[in-house]
């Protein structure tokens, strides 16, 4: 086989992903039977216990499962125009729910659909579920009992009943006075009775200035914030005592919206939803720092460049980087133009943001959050990468690092020794092993 070539069928049978793929060869023996493209030309041979070796574009094969929901809060339908096109997916997929940990709601899923994730033990799932009153769910994701494959998967208390097997970790995103308050305690007695849900994540609605064809939706304020907080916080201490865990989590944006002081790490039981944006700055800020030197070798002005939400916590975190003689340190808040003000969180913030709020050669050096590349990338949300950036800017510009202490080794080191967290290692490093080679 050469790479291009297609995998047809597996025992005869269609494999329409890759999940398929595996279940077909764990039964010991498998045909499979392939084809080149550019030929027509089709081969068959057969494995035994064995992974023949095969690597496929992408783990599904039949194509995304779209979401057949119209939420007022969608992010998607909140997009402006230029981004990368992945962003564009409305993905509501069970297969990239297990693989990947992607939010799914569960009401396109057909009845082989549900017997598949039975059979083949998909667990863990990622759900969101909103709300746990079925009639107020479906009033908030806008979805038609005629237009789904099977009505009944739009009951979330009925599907969870089907999937008693399944462990399910779950979302709310709170809409300010649509599923908050008691209708949010409502939700999270459903989901402490259910044992097969593990952990539930409060985050709150994310807006942009691009919402003019849809409802109007106010963000949290302090004393909203505060009040999810003070749910969660009562939750979690019946949690403790019933379940050993505290179960629901909130986003860190309710922490730094209410101005509350963030849980200690332990209190967030190994950072399950790190991903959804649970816990993102406590682990970030719990790195050991590097010891700091009383000078540098030459004098260096660095930027940090976040987001608004984010800025109060890094100024505080760097604060003992300014007692570094030679060192001048400026964390830049930057506004969000590309999805608007109401956007303050870093990782939403485009390359044309830095752009707009950097001036060429202002620095000796820019560091931008992670959260803001693609995963394993230099890309930005508008595909602009960091060389681009670079070039544009007259000036380097790295990524800070994924913890403080990486942050902190990032501007010490400066251009020449940078901190690169995707391998783990500084270009000084890489330049000294490359000499040895």
């Amino acid at each position: 086989m050469r790479a291009g070539w297609e995998l047809l069928t597996v025992n005869d049978q269609p494999i329409p992903d890759v999940l398929a793929y595996r279940r077909e060869l764990s039964r010991g023996l498998a045909r499979l039977r392939v084809r080149d493209p550019e030929s027509g030309a089709e081969a068959v041979f057969d494995v035994e216990w064995e992974e023949p070796g095969l690597e496929f574009d992408e783990v599904i094969f039949d194509g995304i499962r779209l979401c057949a929901n119209h939420c007022d809060f969608c992010y998607v339908h909140q997009m402006p125009k230029g981004m990368r096109k992945s962003l564009y997916i409305m993905d509501d997929d069970f297969r990239t729910s297990f693989l990947y940990g992607s939010f799914v709601t569960l009401t396109n899923l057909t009845e082989d659909d549900v017997r598949r994730i039975l059979d083949e033990d998909l667990s863990p799932l990622y759900v969101s579920v909103h709300t746990a009153d079925d009639s107020k769910r479906a009033e908030l994701m806008k979805w038609w009992p005629t237009k789904t494959p099977n009505p009944e998967a739009t009951s979330i208390r009925r599907m969870f009943e089907r999937l008693e097997s399944i462990d399910l970790y779950t979302q709310l995103v709170l809409v300010p006075g649509r599923n908050d308050g008691d209708e949010l305690d409502a939700t999270l007695e459903y989901l402490a009775s259910r044992p097969n849900v593990l952990s539930v994540a409060a985050v709150p609605v994310g807006l942009t200035a691009h919402r003019g064809h849809l409802p109007r939706i106010e963000p949290y304020d302090r004393e909203g914030a505060a009040d999810v907080l003070d749910r969660v916080e009562r939750w979690q201490r019946r949690m403790l005592a019933e379940r050993g865990t505290r179960f629901v989590f909130a986003s860190d944006e309710f922490y730094l919206v209410a101005g509350r002081e963030l849980p200690a790490a332990e209190e967030y039981e190994g950072f399950p939803m790190l991903e959804n944006g649970v816990g993102m700055v406590r682990d970030f800020l719990t790195a050991e720092t590097p010891a700091l030197p009383a000078r540098l070798p030459s004098r260096r002005r660095v930027l940090l460049l976040t987001g608004r939400l984010f800025a109060p916590v890094l100024e505080e975190a760097v604060a003992p980087l300014r007692g570094v003689e030679g060192l001048e340190l400026e964390v830049r808040a930057l506004t969000n133009r590309t999805f608007g003000e109401v956007t303050t969180v870093a990782g939403l913030l485009a390359g044309r943001d830095v752009l707009m709020g950097v001036a060429p050669a202002e620095a000796d050096l820019v560091l931008v959050s992670p959260n803001m590349l693609k995963y394993g990338t230099r890309t930005l949300l508008d595909d602009r990468t960091l060389d681009d950036l670079e070039r544009e800017l007259s000036m380097p510009v790295a990524v800070g690092g994924t913890n403080l202490g990486e942050l902190y080794r990032s501007v010490l080191d400066g251009p020449e020794g940078m901190y690169l967290p995707a391998f783990g290692f500084s270009t000084h490093a890489v330049k000294e092993a490359a000499k040895q080679h």
